[in-house]
């Protein structure tokens, strides 16, 4: 029974079929228990994690995401590299539905969403400054454009906390800050698999253009869900295309962030 992987996915219920020989683990953390059991494959030569952000039933609105339980699950099955493809809505007009964004940055617009794991026993401060792995990132958008995507490969995810989707107003001010897409999981996922010294890539598929980009009655749920099951094969194509082309051997800053660092308590190594 295979109970380890090296690889993590957090994603939605359409990504079950990415793995062969499939064992599905229980994963106590103490952060409680992570949004649903663990399925544990493989994708080629690699054996991959696979977590449902939502559960399996979308129980989980993205602010009530047991984030912190999800990443430290992952990371005590041996987990070091995770890809996180989500839907996003696009700031950009020239970005529209169906383009692939990869981005380098991140702007959190969340409130009240535990993010940490240093919160107690001593100031932990570690560094954030680029959010997302390079190494991942490049692996992603050399997958994407080779599949014939279009790809943007690098821009800004600003993460809201939602679950209600942005006014125009909001929508319009993103976009004159500069940022170039809009989600609602993407935070703290990211930082808290930086804590734990874990690679973190986006994968953020454009269902939409956000509301103070374009005329009409905004976006809806349905319209997003439905815009991200009719690509859910060619996303999973493109996951298992990344998981392929990841080194097994890290190089990147992800896996040093804590060098150095007196941390409070042992982590899941």
């Amino acid at each position: 029974m295979v109970n380890r992987a090296d690889v993590g996915v957090i994603g939605g219920s359409g990504f079950y079929s990415l793995l062969d020989d499939v064992t599905e683990v229980t994963v106590s953390t103490p952060y409680g228990p992570p949004s649903d059991v663990v399925s544990i494959g493989r994708v080629g030569s690699r054996e991959v994690a696979f977590l449902p952000r939502h559960g399996r039933d979308h129980r989980f609105p993205p602010h009530r995401i047991p984030y912190r339980a999800n990443l430290w699950a992952l990371r005590s099955l041996g987990v070091r590299q995770v890809l996180a493809p989500s839907a996003v809505g696009s700031l950009r007009p020239e970005i529209g539905p169906g383009a692939l964004v990869v981005p380098d940055q991140l702007v959190d617009r969340t409130s009240g969403r535990a993010q940490t794991y240093y919160d107690a026993g001593g100031v932990v401060h570690v560094p954030f400054a680029d959010p997302y792995c390079p190494t991942g990132r490049a692996a992603a958008v050399a997958a994407g454009r080779a599949a014939g995507w279009e790809t943007v490969g690098d821009g800004t995810l600003v993460v809201i906390e939602g679950p209600r989707f942005s006014t125009r107003a909001e929508s319009r001010w993103f976009t004159a800050n500069g940022w170039t897409i809009v989600g609602m999981t993407g935070f703290p996922e990211s930082l808290l698999a930086r804590e734990l010294a874990m690679c973190y890539t986006s994968l953020s598929l454009v269902t939409d253009h956000d509301a103070g980009v374009e005329a009409g009655e905004g976006v809806t749920h349905e319209e997003v869900l439905a815009f991200f099951a009719a690509n859910v094969t060619r996303m999973r194509s493109l996951v298992t295309d990344v998981v392929g082309s990841l080194p097994k051997d890290r190089t990147c800053h992800c896996a040093t962030a804590l060098d150095g660092l007196q941390l409070p308590f042992d982590l899941p190594w």
